[in-house]
């Protein structure tokens, strides 16, 4: 069969992991000897093996069939495959009756997560539980803002069982979800069988969102029994929030302590080589050429919320088609601004006198020929500001500063490496940047 050869041959060349994840679950609808039809779970799976590896599946059944056409399509009644769960949640193939999942992103996944000193803790915590260490305890409440990171972590502990352990009976729901479901089997004298569920049937419980039980008593109660029941029988949970556990408000006590008697571990915005090779990452992911100067733009100007970076990027190359041409810093400026809400017009000459006022430094020593480090690293701000916010070519800067293309050139370049190896430099140069915005 033409599916099973093309299956070696990419088993062969591609890395475990990657096949077992995105080739193994596809399947074969119907072959002949003109065309190859490849089912996938769902939209979100198809889209990624569609941009990643549908050209390298033809190129193989190519080689090994050259009149075979391969197309890949959604799964939607396939019964036999997937089983309706409630509120369309999935039983997935391998795993045991009972359990439920919300819809998996196909690139949360432990591979796709960048690692920093913000959020390494919550990293390995995850990465402990879903491997069965127990180094971390078996119990994690995982807190920050929005976007940046939880739900990537816990889907990818999720991803990561379902690959190593399938047969595990895992729970992943939102707090909505769990009350939704619980109210509905209280109107239909279904409790025993719910609280079955999560009690006997679960060897995994993963419930994101608990801010939203606030004043939810019930629920509250409901969940709290379960939590006890699993914590004291080595059942691992993983839980998460957008507030800390002693910000929230309208939830009981009793559940405040068994959510936090396990690890207690917030996610913080990522520092600025954190956000540089996240952005990096997305870039090339998206099959963008990562400049040092484009990278290091929206790493400047998009702090915190990593969907806001995803965003941007895809707004770049989305100029990018459309123009037909590489992305620059002027289509950066564009989609960045447009997402931070604007931005005010930003001239060489405001910059300069920014600068000026803040080094105490006139403008004739700016232009000046003097070697000082009180005036070469203030000269070199401004320039590596004015090339960063405003359209001017390199000359044009030279010529603010009485100096050549090729030395502000190298004034970009000394900052740019300064930022990421001096913390002091880096904070000088943000402190600057939400001064211009102002």
């Amino acid at each position: 069969m033409l599916w099973n050869a093309i299956k070696t041959s990419l088993h062969r060349a591609l890395p475990a992991s990657e096949f077992d994840l995105w080739i193994k679950p596809l399947e074969c609808r119907q072959q002949d000897g003109q065309s190859l039809e490849l089912v996938g779970p769902d939209r979100f799976f198809c889209a990624w093996v569609e941009d990643r590896y549908l050209d390298l599946i033809r190129h193989t059944a190519e080689q090994l069939s050259a009149a075979a056409d391969v197309q890949l399509t959604i799964a939607e009644n396939l019964p036999m495959q997937f089983e309706s769960d409630l509120r369309g949640q999935l039983k997935l193939p391998g795993t045991t009756g009972g359990t439920r999942l919300r819809s998996l992103h196909p690139a949360f996944t432990f591979e796709q997560f960048m690692v920093g000193e913000s959020n390494l803790l919550a990293r390995s915590a995850c990465k402990a539980l879903a491997t069965g260490d127990a180094t971390f305890g078996n119990c994690l409440f995982m807190n920050s803002s929005t976007g940046l990171g939880k739900s990537h972590l816990t889907q990818a502990v999720v991803h990561q069982v379902l690959r190593s352990a399938p047969s595990t009976r895992l729970h992943y729901l939102t707090a909505q979800q769990f009350s939704a479901e619980m109210v509905k089997g209280i109107r239909s004298n279904a409790m025993e069988q719910f609280s079955k569920k999560y009690v006997n049937q679960c060897d995994m419980l993963l419930v994101e969102d608990i801010h939203t039980l606030t004043g939810k008593n019930k629920t509250q109660e409901e969940l709290n029994t379960i939590l006890d029941y699993l914590i004291k029988s080595g059942r691992r949970v993983i839980l998460t929030s957008a507030l800390p556990p002693n910000k929230l408000q309208g939830i009981d006590d009793d559940f405040r302590s068994r959510m936090t008697s396990g690890l207690v571990t917030g996610i913080e915005s990522p520092d600025y080589a954190t956000r540089a090779r996240i952005i990096r990452h997305k870039l090339q992911s998206h099959g963008l050429e990562a400049d040092d100067d484009l990278v290091g733009f929206i790493a400047e100007n998009l702090q915190g919320d990593i969907r806001r970076m995803e965003s941007a990027i895809i707004g770049i190359k989305a100029k990018s088609c459309l123009h037909n041409a590489p992305p620059d810093l002027r289509m950066a400026r564009e989609v960045i601004y447009g997402l931070i809400g604007g931005a005010v017009v930003i001239t060489g000459e405001s910059i300069r006198d920014l600068i000026g006022s803040q080094f105490r430094v006139s403008i004739d020593d700016l232009r000046s020929r003097s070697r000082k480090r009180s005036v070469t690293f203030p000269r070199q701000l401004a320039m590596y500001l004015t090339r960063k916010y405003t359209d001017k070519s390199l000359a044009d800067i030279g010529n603010m500063y009485n100096r050549d293309h090729s030395t502000v050139l190298y004034a970009i370049k000394t900052i740019t490496k300064d930022m990421s190896r001096e913390t002091s430099v880096r904070e000088q140069v943000e402190l600057l940047c939400a001064k211009i915005k102002k």
